[in-house]
């Protein structure tokens, strides 16, 4: 195992990572890296979630996430996959959003909706779309065309003053 190695110094290589789906944000950045563990022994374990449970991207990012360690010497990596917690864009920093608007994708406009009252029975109002700002021009002026995307985890939105389509980073 490298001497250098350390679980502060694992996160940042890991924040090398890119996502394979949308490769300006790093892994850490979406959030998907929930937690790293190195052994005495020296095995380092990473506990990713996927940003939905079918991600197809997942064992892509398993491989990568190992081939990153082992490139900086660390002999052991092991990668779990957690699905509880449910991963949602609430973990997102806002350098990775920062990111997706930079590169041209909005980045989620709201904070995740708070469901645990549903099992009370209790009636609540629709939540209100987001206002989406286009990423190119700014403007809040802008509709959905589709509620899929490029990715399933994108919806299709239309800026209704540049008239530029543009991917939107839906909030789950």
């Amino acid at each position: 195992m490298s001497a250098v190695a350390s679980v502060e110094r694992i996160w940042d290589w890991l924040a090398d990572v890119a996502d394979p789906e949308i490769p300006v944000i790093s892994v850490v950045d979406l959030g998907i890296v929930r937690a790293v563990e190195l052994a005495a022994d020296g095995v380092c374990t990473v506990t990713i979630t996927p940003t939905y449970s079918g991600c197809p991207a997942m064992r892509v990012i398993a491989d990568a996430v190992g081939d990153a360690l082992r490139a900086r010497g660390v002999a052991e990596v092991r990668v779990l996959s957690q699905l509880a917690p449910a991963w949602s864009t609430d973990w997102m920093s806002e350098d990775g959003r920062r990111k997706l608007l930079e590169y041209g994708v909005a980045p989620p406009a709201q904070k995740v909706v708070d469901i645990s009252a549903l099992s009370t029975g209790v009636r609540r109002h629709a939540t209100p779309a987001p206002r989406v700002a286009c990423p190119l021009c700014g403007s809040v002026h802008t509709s959905v065309v589709s509620q899929f995307g490029s990715t399933p985890c994108k919806a299709l939105y239309r800026c209704l003053d540049c008239s530029e389509p543009f991917d939107y980073f839906k909030c789950h």
